[in-house]
């Protein structure tokens, strides 16, 4: 009965490589002829990019548009005449001055690697994912009225960023911060589900090996 379990799973794995084995040289062989496949990959790529961008960024709600261009030269200003780094200064200004009741009591903050969609006005959702990274940026209108906006770290935006996806502050007196590479929060490591598709069939497959062998054994059992 084991041996018989045995040879049955040694089969399951023989037929399962060789599938992998045929199914991988087909692929490679297509993608080397074949534009469209490479096209292919990369809309599923981009769509899963996409899915998985992250954002850390906060904004200051202000109804007039002079107001805020005036807020943002105050919080650069404040930044040089305090040594103060530029995310303490722009929390400590959305906390006086923004009309967003439900971020200022945090400093503006709308959320930390939060997902694209989050945020209720559209506009404001889409300058997060498209402003650039590490500076105050505004005034941006919206339906609810101009913000100032600081994207302190952003993800799996490769096109717009680069490898440098977060702001840190370095040093004391490095007062507008330092962009470095930071980690890519959802990036997928295609390697890795390769070996886990792997495990995962190999293990489906003697496990049908030896819930075949029991039913047979079962069945002679009953008759």
């Amino acid at each position: 009965m084991k041996g018989r379990i045995m040879v049955s799973s040694f089969r399951c794995l023989s037929f399962l490589m060789t599938v992998i084995l045929l199914s991988v040289s087909l692929l490679l062989s297509i993608a080397t002829t074949n534009a469209f496949v490479d096209d292919a990959f990369s809309k599923i790529r981009n769509d899963y990019l996409s899915l998985t961008r992250r954002v850390t960024a906060r904004h200051i709600l202000v109804q007039d548009e002079e107001i805020a261009t005036v807020l943002k030269r105050k919080i650069r200003q404040e930044c040089i005449d305090k040594e103060m780094f530029v995310i303490d200064a722009f929390e400590k200004a959305a906390k006086k001055y923004s009309k967003d009741d439900s971020t200022k009591y945090r400093g503006g903050l709308i959320g930390e690697r939060v997902p694209q969609g989050v945020c209720r006005s559209p506009q404001l959702d889409e300058y997060c994912f498209s402003v650039r990274l590490g500076e105050v940026i505004g005034p941006m209108e919206s339906d609810y009225g101009y913000h100032l906006i600081l994207v302190s770290e952003r993800t799996n935006c490769p096109k717009l960023d680069g490898a440098n996806t977060v702001m840190m502050q370095t040093r004391g007196d490095d007062i507008f911060g330092t962009l470095r590479e930071g980690k890519q929060f959802g990036k997928p490591n295609i390697p890795q589900l390769f070996v886990d598709q792997i495990g995962f069939w190999s293990c489906t497959l003697v496990a049908g090996g030896v819930c075949a062998e029991l039913s047979e054994k079962l069945v002679s059992v009953i008759h």
